[in-house]
This record gives C-alpha cells, sequence and structure tokens, in this order.
C-alpha cells in the first residue's frame, strides 16, 4: 500500500511539470521536494517563509537539504507579527497565517510562471484542529501527500528508505503554537521560548515543548524522560526564571503534539 502510494505520488507530480513547493524542513515537506527534484529536476522551486516563529537551526536545515537535492532554494520573510488577528492569539491564529504566507507563494509562483503550489500537509493533519488546513483549501494550494493518503508514519518510512537523513528529525511546530490562545504573541515571548527549548535541547532533551501560559512555562518531554528531568529541576528552573517565568511546570501527561488545542477540542 505504502508503494502504491508514493506511486500515485511520483504520478501527481510528474503531471505538474512544474511546482513550487513550501518548504519548511520538516520530514513531511522534506520528502515532498525530494520526489519533487526526482520528478520534475528543473521545474521545481523551494520556498521557506521565515520569521520570528522560526528558529536559525530550522532556517539552516532547509539550506542543507535544498543544497543536497540540487534545488532552487528561495528565502522570504513572513510578515504574520504586522497582523493584529495573528498576534491576538485566537484559535484561528493558524488560519491567518497561512493565509497570508501562501497568497505570497501564488504570487511568487505566478510570476516565475509556476501553475502548482504544494504544502506537505498528510492525512494526520486532518484529525487535529488545524484551520491553516481551511486556508490552504481555499487558496487552492495542492497537499499531494495528503491526496494519495500518506500518513505521517509513511512519510518517516518512506524518507528511510529514500535515505533522507532528517527521518526520524522531530515535528517542526510554529513557535506561536506554544502560546497559550487569547494571550498576546510578541517578540520576547517567542524569544523565551526559544531560548528555553534550546537550553532543555542542550540538556538532551529532544523533543521538546515549552508552553507559555501567562508567566507560568509547562515544560513537555516524552513521558519516559520525566524522571530525567525531575532531577534536573533546579537547573531547569533557574536558567527559566532568568528568562522572566515565574512558575516552571512539568506535564505529567508527557510530550504531544497539539496539546494547546486540548482545551477547544470539545468547543
Amino acid at each position: 500500500m505504502e508503494q502504491l502510494k508514493q506511486n500515485l505520488l511520483r504520478e501527481k507530480i510528474k503531471n505538474y511539470q512544474k511546482a513550487l513547493v513550501a518548504f519548511s524542513g520538516g520530514i513531511d515537506s522534506t520528502l515532498l521536494l525530494k520526489i519533487a527534484s526526482e520528478e520534475i529536476p528543473t521545474g521545481v522551486l523551494a520556498v521557506t517563509a521565515v520569521s520570528d516563529t522560526f528558529t536559525e537551526e530550522e532556517l539552516q536545515r532547509t539550506r542543507e537539504l535544498t543544497k543536497e537535492f540540487g534545488v532552487e532554494h528561495l528565502i522570504i520573510q513572513s510578515n504574520e507579527m504586522a497582523d493584529a488577528r495573528f498576534v491576538d492569539n485566537s484559535p484561528e491564529r493558524c488560519y491567518y497565517c497561512k493565509h497570508l504566507r501562501f497568497r505570497t507563494l501564488k504570487e511568487i509562483a505566478r510570476s516565475r510562471g509556476i501553475e502548482n503550489v504544494l504544502d506537505g500537509s498528510n492525512v494526520d493533519d486532518l484529525a487535529d484542529y488545524r484551520p491553516g488546513q481551511r486556508a490552504i483549501k481555499e487558496l487552492g494550494v495542492k497537499s499531494p501527500l495528503q491526496e494519495v493518503g500518506l500518513t505521517k508514519a509513511e512519510i518517516r518510512e518512506l524518507a528511510r528508505k529514500k535515505g533522507i537523513a532528517t527521518w526520524q528529525a522531530p515535528a517542526i511546530a510554529c513557535l506561536a503554537s506554544r502560546i497559550h490562545y487569547g494571550e498576546t504573541i510578541t517578540k520576547e515571548k517567542l524569544y523565551t521560548i526559544k531560548e528555553g527549548e534550546a537550553f532543555l535541547r542542550d540538556l538532551g532533551f529532544f523533543p521538546c515543548r515549552l508552553r507559555l501560559h501567562g508567566n507560568l512555562a509547562r515544560i513537555e518531554v516524552p513521558s519516559d524522560r520525566l524522571l530525567d528531568l525531575m532531577t534536573l529541576s533546579e537547573q531547569v528552573t533557574t536558567y527559566l526564571k532568568k528568562l522572566g517565568l515565574t512558575y516552571v511546570t512539568l506535564d505529567m501527561m508527557g510530550l504531544r503534539s497539539g496539546s494547546m488545542n486540548e482545551a477547544i477540542k470539545g468547543e
């Protein structure tokens, strides 16, 4: 089944002839870009949108992968921080950001004579609250991984078989997703998250999430690392308080994607 889906994906991309791939460096868009580079090697453009919600490590990964795949790579500034609807951080935040970013990508594609703009959404994305998916559909952006029915697990396995070094890399998530809905997104808060998560990674906790609820930090690490983090509680607390946080907590449910959505799923 996995091979059948890959064959369908290859045929679909080949029929595009030209495509702009929204490239974050995550495993989904990486597999999509890799296959596009094989099927339409002279017709693919990778575009990475960067802002305060994106880390330097993520940007460097996109540079390395596009160089490895031999595709043209364009890095652009995304201006969602200038959009009050985004920084107000309602549950629709992702919709406004995706709408802004993909409008820009479509303009770039049009200027290059490229009809198809692709993103790396997969089937699993349909199971969570993701308003950005609505923006993608409204703008006519194609999600070929999702269209052929590929799950995240299948994408990782295909990436492994293709020798993509980042096939096991933890999922990339926008830094704004770490801030509790209704709390204004600021550069200062994003900086706190970047620095706090970098500190946790340096201690060996990768993947991890540092989620902000006002002046309280809620740390998520894999369940089997909870006790490891507890042994370093004083060190972690001291550092995070230097970043301006008052309270530091450890989420006993462990690391999980989209945990900020748990409070709104019943609404």
